[in-house]
């Protein structure tokens, strides 16, 4: 549903005070779809200031659904804003992984379920097209009815059935049973004992066979710039850099639903490292070198820590 702006009407400051209200009650459910279509704590903050700014310019008096107009709001925008990422990541230097966010006080970030947050089905969610994967995210993560997406997306509802099954389809054909939060934690932790001692054959026993190892450090020096693969490669990768491990502060952090590292060096966050793991081990390791990235974790971390805060300008 879309409504104009009403040229004429001036909002009053209790008209304000309550469209402040409405849309800090929604606010983590919109972060949470926004994120989830796009991968990127700031963008989809850049999509949350723009509809803050157009939820504050609409004659909020003939929309019949708050939510409603700010979830498919919301939507369309980070839709767009995918298509034009999806051209600026093919300039990217080396593999490129979502912005990780801080999931401490929301396990779910604003959904239903916590479907579609952890970063590995992130990065798979990145093969699917913007539209099918807004389907997906607002059907398995968030609920949505096939009419209400039918709606946001412009499609028939047919349409919107067949797109969250091909993507239902193409995910199943690639993801994997994840293993439960406490053995997802022990892992990790014999994994960081592991490299930090160089001991190359515990590494090869917590890996699954075909285990691939992402750097995403944006062509900083010394991130791998390929994936890694298999399990003598990524344990030699993980130890081959003694430097890396030493003299570092070592901190378990909530991060997309799951446990993850963030690694601090002479005080500063340097390095954030995260796994995905089945019951053949740990199938995927992703390390984010990148400044930009680690700090938008962090500012995750504070924004959502007590709750829900406006978007900037609120």
């Amino acid at each position: 549903m879309h409504v104009e702006p009403s040229p004429t009407e001036s909002p009053t400051a209790s008209d304000l005070e309550e469209a402040v209200s409405v849309f800090v009650r929604h606010r983590l459910r919109l972060f949470g779809i926004a994120y989830r279509v796009l991968g990127s704590a700031a963008e989809a903050e850049d999509v949350l200031q723009e509809v803050w700014l157009r939820w504050q310019r609409t004659d909020r008096s003939a929309v019949v659904s708050p939510v409603a107009f700010l979830s498919s709001t919301t939507t369309r925008l980070a839709i767009n804003v995918a298509q034009s990422a999806r051209v600026r990541r093919e300039t990217y230097i080396g593999p490129w992984l979502p912005e990780p966010v801080d999931t401490s006080a929301d396990p779910a970030l604003g959904a239903e379920r916590a479907e579609a947050l952890e970063m590995a089905l992130l990065l798979v969610l990145e093969k699917l097209s913007p539209t099918e994967r807004a389907a997906y995210v607002l059907r398995e993560a968030f609920d949505y009815s096939y009419p209400e997406i039918a709606e946001i997306l412009h499609l028939s509802v047919v349409n919107v059935r067949k797109i969250v099954s091909r993507a239902r389809q193409h995910l199943s054909d690639e993801r994997r049973e994840s293993v439960d939060t406490t053995e997802h934690r022990r892992l990790l932790n014999a994994f960081v004992s592991a490299a930090r001692t160089g001991d190359v054959a515990s590494l090869e026993a917590l890996f699954a066979p075909d285990v691939v190892s992402l750097t995403d450090g944006n062509g900083m020096r010394g991130a791998a710039r390929i994936p890694v693969l298999g399990r003598a490669r990524v344990a030699n990768l993980s130890t081959s850099y003694p430097r890396f491990w030493r003299d570092v502060d070592l901190g378990l952090v909530d991060a997309n639903g799951r446990t993850s590292l963030m690694i601090h060096r002479d005080g500063k966050p340097s390095a954030f490292v995260a796994i995905a793991a089945s019951t053949e081990g740990i199938h995927k390791l992703m390390w984010v070198l990148s400044p930009s990235k680690i700090a938008a974790f962090l500012g995750s971390r504070s924004r959502f820590a007590t709750g829900v805060s406006p978007a900037p300008g609120v």
